[in-house]
């Protein structure tokens, strides 16, 4: 069984900066691909980022350059580094683990104040 619980949400300024983490409960976190989705008010969900268990991250074209996906294995926790905020990027974020099925944390609030 897999618990995602993320945290480092809130309300930034546009232009500042935040880092999402989401801790890990479970087994095998090592070699567990991870992702981050967002969900903006009104909008459908959306992929953000991923990142596999050797570290090789992907990101959706609309983000590159201002997220940074990583992870500690020793902490079992991923992180998402989002610079240079944008009131688009106002949204739920949403760590995920994947395995034969995709397990979702419950979301942490980001809210950019323009």
């Amino acid at each position: 069984q897999v618990q995602l619980v993320e945290s480092g949400g809130g309300l930034v300024q546009a232009g500042g900066s935040v880092r999402l983490s989401c801790e890990f409960s479970g087994s095998a976190f090592s070699i567990t691909t991870m992702g981050w989705f967002r969900q903006p008010p009104g909008k459908q969900r959306e992929l953000v980022a991923t990142i596999a268990g050797g570290g090789s991250a992907n990101y959706v074209d609309s983000v590159k350059g201002r997220f940074t996906i990583s992870r500690d294995n020793a902490k079992n926790t991923v992180y998402l580094q989002i610079n240079n905020l944008r009131p688009e990027d106002t949204a739920v974020y949403y760590c995920t683990a994947e395995r034969r099925m995709r397990y979702w944390g419950r979301g942490t609030q980001v809210t950019v104040d323009s």
